[in-house]
């Protein structure tokens, strides 16, 4: 897929690995609808590509992406306030945009290149795993605006990343935390220079793709579920299946002889 100079950049870096890229960073990438509209649009063109199998979201410049564009909505509340129904439309879009981050049969890394802030964050949230660099900032600034902390998935996914007690402290109090702190409490796996972030990202998609499709896909797949799994027995119900479906593959044939003969597995898929 060739790049796309829009408000969203997509490169395929490889076969296997592609890139998304909000870019609008005069406004620090902050979301309008249409920029909501063309990442799911986006996000279900990726999910559908069987060759690819991970992917890298980012910014352009100095932000990864300040949530929603905060000028474009006062703009509207100031000429025409959109009523109930479009509001909770609109809603569910960005709500949309990190339910298919998670559905996603790829692996999902975010790259977060500076400040994310509300639906920004909730995107790095989303992915499977956050890198960031040192000047990354995340943010949900919800309760000073207004509105409630409890958005696109927020409430769901930070307490179950960093735990209950501080993902509340962060969320009530809408103060940020800044990349050394997101190290420190696991909201992120590893802190970057700003000139290495997107050469780390690709190291670690490549560490993925070095094992085998059906693995890693079912791996994302049973971890998420297990995380809200109803019961201990439930989760290894899910795991009991799925390794048995696993060890059916032509692929753990292959990974079984490769380590006898120690030598790199070459995986097909199958």
């Amino acid at each position: 897929m060739a790049d796309i100079e829009t408000d969203l950049v997509v490169q395929d870096l490889t076969p296997q690995i592609v890139v998304v890229r909000l870019n609008r960073p005069d406004r620090l990438n902050a979301l309008t609808r249409e920029t909501v509209m063309a990442l799911n649009d986006t996000l279900d063109s990726i999910a559908a590509r069987d060759e690819v199998r991970a992917v890298i979201l980012t910014g352009t410049g100095r932000g990864f992406c300040s949530g929603q564009d905060v000028a474009a909505a006062d703009a509207r509340n100031r000429t025409a306030p959109s009523g109930l129904v479009e509001r909770m439309f609109w809603q569910e879009q960005f709500a949309g945009m990190v339910a298919r981050i998670r559905a996603m049969p790829q692996v999902v890394i975010a790259a977060v290149n500076g400040p994310c802030a509300g639906a920004g964050m909730a995107l790095a949230l989303a992915a499977d795993m956050r890198l960031a660099s040192r000047s990354a900032k995340f943010l949900n600034a919800a309760v000073r605006l207004g509105l409630t902390a409890g958005e696109t998935g927020m409430s769901y996914m930070l307490p179950r990343l960093i735990g209950a007690s501080r993902a509340f402290e962060i969320l009530i109090t809408g103060r940020p935390v800044l990349a050394e702190e997101a190290l420190a409490i696991g909201l992120v796996v590893s802190l970057s220079d700003g000139d290495t972030l997107m050469n780390d990202a690709e190291a670690l998609a490549r560490q993925i793709l070095a094992n085998s499709p059906f693995a890693t896909k079912h791996t994302k797949r049973i971890f998420w579920e297990n995380l809200h799994a109803p019961s201990f027995g439930a989760a290894l119900e899910l795991e009991n299946r799925t390794q048995i479906l696993a060890s059916m593959t032509d692929d753990y044939k292959e990974a079984t002889a490769a380590f006898t003969d120690r030598r790199v597995p070459d995986f097909k898929g199958r």
